[in-house]
């Protein structure tokens, strides 16, 4: 069997807990929510709740052991550090890149760790990947959204042509999508089940339209949770690209060709949409991820569904298209 490599797991730092906590406000609050946990809000929607798992290294390397996980490709996860200005964010960016370099450093054979960046300040951002990637960062995760600003904004260029350059891989990981308060995404908790798909969606559908991937021909791009809503809407992209102009105004390649150069994670919790993002993206392109330790997350959930796939798609999900696009240190 090949070894199973997690391409979407997420620990935290508690000094970048408090950091969000001082300076986060008043856009981003921590609040009890119906449970009894304290969870994140951006403008009033809960969107991420910090447990215990999330600070405990020993615990996670124990629970990869009987989930069956060799290797987790670890990363902070929303709202990461686009928020507190310039030197909170830096510093944010910084703490949480030492302590995952740190961990790696403790577990080489069972960790390695996506950086991350104060994306809203190219200078800071490029210095923090130059660091990262020198600490033994294997590749870089972005949200799905910037502060609300998307990835495909010219304000982002320099460093995405750094990334292109080192020939990395990206995981693009939603958060809140920007309106969430005009859209009551507080009811039900709706950004967890809905907000965050579309988000990433909505991020990797104008990647595609815009041109992106002829333009940073060498990023591996990994769109979480399956690529959203990605591989049922694909037809629907197909359609508009064909019939609107407007959608071929900067490429001039059907997105469900474009769709071939993207790569997505198994964190999908049916085996047919698991089967239907393998079909969109191909084989060589879907890699295993558990989205552990969130509390819908589901390392051995999402792995039995992987090994239910036909034979020779099952060791290139579980770990060899992570082993191919990786550069692992």
């Amino acid at each position: 069997m090949s070894p199973v490599i997690d391409v979407h797991t997420h620990m935290l730092d508690r000094e970048w807990l408090r950091l969000l906590e001082r300076h986060g406000r008043p856009r981003y609050t921590l609040k009890k929510v119906v449970g009894g946990l304290r969870a994140i809000h951006l403008d009033g929607a809960p969107f991420m709740t910090p447990i215990p798992e999330m600070f405990d290294w020993d615990l996670r390397i124990r629970n990869m052991d009987r989930a069956g996980i060799d290797v987790a490709v670890v990363s902070l996860t929303c709202p990461n550090v686009y928020w507190g200005g310039e030197a909170v964010s830096t510093r944010a960016a910084r703490l949480m890149n030492d302590a995952m370099a740190e961990a790696h450093r403790t577990w080489p054979d069972r960790i390695q760790w996506f950086c991350s960046l104060p994306w809203q300040y190219e200078r800071q951002a490029l210095a923090e990947l130059a660091r990262a990637l020198e600490a033994g960062a294997c590749g870089v995760m972005v949200l799905a959204n910037v502060d609300g600003r998307a990835l495909t904004d010219p304000a982002f260029a320099a460093i995405w042509r750094a990334i292109d350059a080192a020939k990395l891989p990206v995981l693009v990981h939603p958060t809140a999508p920007p309106g969430v308060g005009e859209m009551r995404m507080d009811e039900f908790q709706l950004t967890a089940s809905v907000g965050f798909t579309f988000d990433t969606t909505l991020a990797v559908a104008r990647m595609i339209y815009d041109g992106f991937f002829d333009r940073y021909a060498n990023l591996r791009i990994i769109a979480s949770h399956g690529g959203g809503a990605l591989p049922f809407l694909i037809g629907r992209l197909d359609q508009c690209f064909e019939h609107i102009p407007a959608c071929r105004t900067k490429t001039r390649e059907k997105p469900s060709l474009a769709a071939r150069r993207i790569y997505a994670d198994a964190v999908v919790f049916t085996d047919e949409a698991l089967a239907m993002a393998v079909r969109v993206f191909g084989s060589g392109n879907v890699l295993y991820g558990s989205d552990y330790p969130h509390t819908i997350g589901d390392p051995v959930g999402c792995l039995a569904r992987v090994d239910r796939l036909p034979e020779g798609v099952r060791s290139r999900v579980r770990g060899e298209n992570a082993e191919r696009i990786f550069p692992f240190r």
